[in-house]
């Protein structure tokens, strides 16, 4: 399915922005088809590609006692009925290795984590599965720095590859964006992409669970699209309060519609 969606993206297709989008973490199914049938009923008015997104494992948490899954084998069929169900493409987080062929097996697309960007091994065992990799931009490297993890997965022998912006770490608590990245990481031929949530976040709160500023979401979004940004990046849950997983820097999924069209003027605009 992703072939579907991936040469319109890597041949720089200019009547749109493509998004990836759903919930931090796959919570179940009923709320993993609703957040995809909502998101889905948007893009397809709107004719913007779309990947649903959904982590179905979270391994780098904070405290041991924070929210990790429901179960891997539960939660990849559940990112495979979704993709079944709509016809859409789907992503998933892998940090080790192994895990690579596991999830290569239900998904369309193996994310990297920003924090796991360097690693040689996760990034093969990802090339080597054939499938797209996107490549989050470690919070501790500027834009530059990411040629090498491109080189890796190509170097592998796959050329399908996609980076993603998620902001530089500013202080102890604190993340902020330079929109110069994003050219500088599509001048390596590859779809760039903004995280406008994880950019957004507050880490290592004295609590121990991550805050953020959800109320910029916006405002990270339309300077991304305004900077040329092929796609974008978006967690969105009906009841962030509620959601197990990163709920503090979520999107509330009745604002994603009113949200999308606004880009689609910016992009129009900018064309």
């Amino acid at each position: 399915m992703i072939n579907t969606v991936l040469p319109q993206i890597k041949n720089g297709d200019s009547t749109n922005f493509f998004l990836m989008a759903g919930p931090c973490a796959i919570e179940g199914e009923e709320i993993a088809l609703r957040i995809a049938e909502k998101i889905l009923t948007i893009t397809d008015r709107l004719n913007i590609p779309y990947i649903f997104k959904g982590s179905y494992r979270k391994a780098n948490r904070s405290r041991v006692d924070s929210f990790t899954g429901i179960g891997d084998e539960k939660a990849l069929r559940i990112l495979e009925k979704v993709g079944k169900t709509f016809g859409v493409p789907t992503v998933t987080d892998i940090h080790e290795s192994h895990e690579a062929a596991l999830a290569a097996a239900y998904v369309d697309v193996l994310q990297i984590p920003a924090f796991l960007c360097r690693q040689t091994e996760l990034l093969v065992a990802a090339a080597e599965t054939g499938k797209v990799v996107n490549i989050k931009k470690g919070q501790f490297l500027n834009a530059a720095s990411m040629k090498f993890a491109v080189d890796k997965v190509i170097d592998s022998g796959n050329t399908n590859v996609m980076l993603t912006d998620r902001g530089n770490t500013f202080g102890y608590q604190d993340l902020i964006v330079d929109f110069r990245g994003i050219p500088e990481m599509r001048g390596f031929g590859v779809p760039t992409i903004m995280d406008c949530t994880h950019s957004l976040q507050q880490p290592n709160q004295t609590s121990g669970v991550t805050g953020g500023k959800p109320e910029l979401i916006e405002t990270i979004a339309k300077a991304a699209i305004a900077v040329g940004a092929d796609g974008l990046f978006i967690e969105t849950h009906p009841n962030p309060a509620q959601a197990k997983s990163d709920g503090a820097n979520m999107l509330h999924l009745d604002y994603l519609e009113d949200l999308m069209e606004k880009l689609v003027r910016v992009r129009q605009a900018i064309l």
